[in-house]
């Protein structure tokens, strides 16, 4: 699959604000319902879903949260990049243990075996501080979507 396909300008939003992890899954859904990219049941997916398998990550230059849900809620398939005003706390990737992130990449996808290649891409993305520096430091959207799209 190509990965940079997932990625949409209407998609980032890098001013989001939320005082918890459930009120910025609401915000993004509402989002993506909006424009067709989820169903009804979207919501309350990824937050089971993030319940029974957290997506926190904590990389060695900045913490993230990749939240996905079961692909029965997605109509197309995309990549949702969401950066906080404020950190909110997650739960961690493996272990649970609580942390804090600014940055979530919601991945809707339609073919589960899609999944590990894409989780497995950012992760390597996160690895380069180079891009992460980049990234953090991006403030507009066309720029964002453009660091994405040539380095996925």
């Amino acid at each position: 699959m190509n990965y940079k396909e997932m990625f949409d300008q209407e998609l980032i939003s890098l001013e989001l604000k939320g005082e918890n992890e459930v009120e910025v899954f609401r915000q993004v859904a509402e989002h993506l319902k909006e424009l067709g990219f989820v169903n009804e049941g979207y919501l309350n997916g990824i937050i089971a879903r993030e319940e029974k398998f957290p997506t926190g990550l904590i990389t060695q230059h900045v913490n993230i949260a990749l939240p996905h849900s079961d692909p029965e809620y997605i109509e197309r398939p995309f990549v949702y990049i969401a950066r906080l005003k404020d950190e909110v706390k997650v739960k961690q990737m493996g272990d649970s243990q609580e942390m804090k992130v600014k940055n979530l990449f919601f991945l809707g996808i339609k073919d589960p075996k899609s999944q590990v290649g894409l989780l497995q891409a950012f992760m390597e993305l996160f690895m380069k501080e180079e891009f992460v520096t980049e990234f953090i430091n991006e403030k507009d959207i066309n720029k964002t979507y453009q660091l994405f799209t040539n380095n996925i």
